[in-house]
């Protein structure tokens, strides 16, 4: 099965574009369900499992042994990834017939998003003290992410060439190396530039061109774990009661904007969502607002 992963994982790479999160991910999703048809093999003491044996009752299997230490989410992925696979393999023609084609996906809990109010963003942006180039790396960080909502791994992937501060416009790419503009706020703009100045003092390159805007302690290219960092840190320093990663930014973003009167698809397009589902999830927050608005103001209420 490892060289048939191995094939898939460049056809997800080159064909599908998928992020290289994504392709960790369900390369890694795959190689645990191989494993699991090893140790299976040797507790029975019989022959692996083939490829083109694989049947519904020994994925129902495979999935009920991952229920305890797993979330629903994570198994859904799992099974994403085999469906995805064996599809793969009937393209190809590996196997005669796909054994998972009529498994069904099972429904996912669909948590609300995690986001802080105004105050607390005015406080955590207001923690970030200091002038120090990881000081001003930080505050630029925290205020490009919340006057854009861009993901994470958009922030790391962005360089100085995809900032235009005289339009008040950044250029992302998204998912599936789809690139969209998004507009940034005179704050934000001001912190990345105090830091661009910063940056290139202390790193002696300039800030432009397809240099990286946030760089690590070491001058490179800073991770998507290391900005989760920045957030939890200055969230803890500001006090505010709200545990969350960069990705609650992102929500804080769309929700403050909903509330605001922007329209639907307005957040669609900066958020880069390619389905209008997608975002209809931050409608319950506005309507959470609008009741509290008339709980207090209506006579009947």
């Amino acid at each position: 099965m490892d060289d048939w992963i191995e094939r898939y994982g460049d056809h997800l790479k080159l064909e599908k574009n998928v992020s290289p999160h994504t392709l960790r991910n369900y390369l890694s999703d795959l190689r645990q369900f191989d494993a699991y048809l090893e140790q299976r093999a040797k507790e029975h003491d019989e022959k692996k499992t083939s490829i083109e044996d694989v049947n519904v009752h020994l994925v129902r299997a495979y999935l009920a042994s991952l229920a305890k230490q797993n979330k629903k989410s994570s198994i859904g992925r799992k099974l994403a990834a085999l469906k995805g696979f064996y599809r793969y393999l009937l393209r190809e023609k590996r196997i005669a017939r796909d054994p998972l084609a009529l498994f069904a996906t099972p429904k996912q809990e669909k948590p609300l998003p995690v986001f802080l109010s105004v105050d607390d963003v005015f406080r955590l942006l207001g923690g970030v003290e200091g002038e120090g180039i990881l000081t001003l790396r930080d505050r630029a960080i925290l205020e490009t992410l919340y006057s854009t909502g861009v993901r994470v791994s958009e922030a790391v992937g962005l360089n100085w060439g995809d900032v235009d501060f005289r339009l008040g416009i950044i250029r992302v790419m998204g998912k599936g190396s789809k690139e969209r503009i998004v507009p940034i706020g005179a704050v934000a703009l001001k912190a990345l530039e105090e830091y661009g100045a910063e940056q290139a003092l202390v790193w002696k390159r300039a800030a432009k061109g397809n240099q990286p805007v946030f760089l690590n302690h070491r001058g490179k290219r800073i991770t998507t774990r290391s900005i989760a960092r920045v957030v939890d840190k200055y969230l803890k320093a500001a006090d505010v009661p709200v545990r969350m990663g960069p990705h609650g930014l992102r929500h804080t973003f769309a929700t403050h904007l909903l509330n605001g009167g922007a329209d639907l698809r307005v957040i669609q397009e900066l958020l880069g969502h390619a389905s209008l589902s997608t975002t209809q999830r931050y409608t319950h927050l506005n309507l959470d607002q609008l009741t509290a608005v008339y709980d207090k103001a209506h006579p009947r209420a």
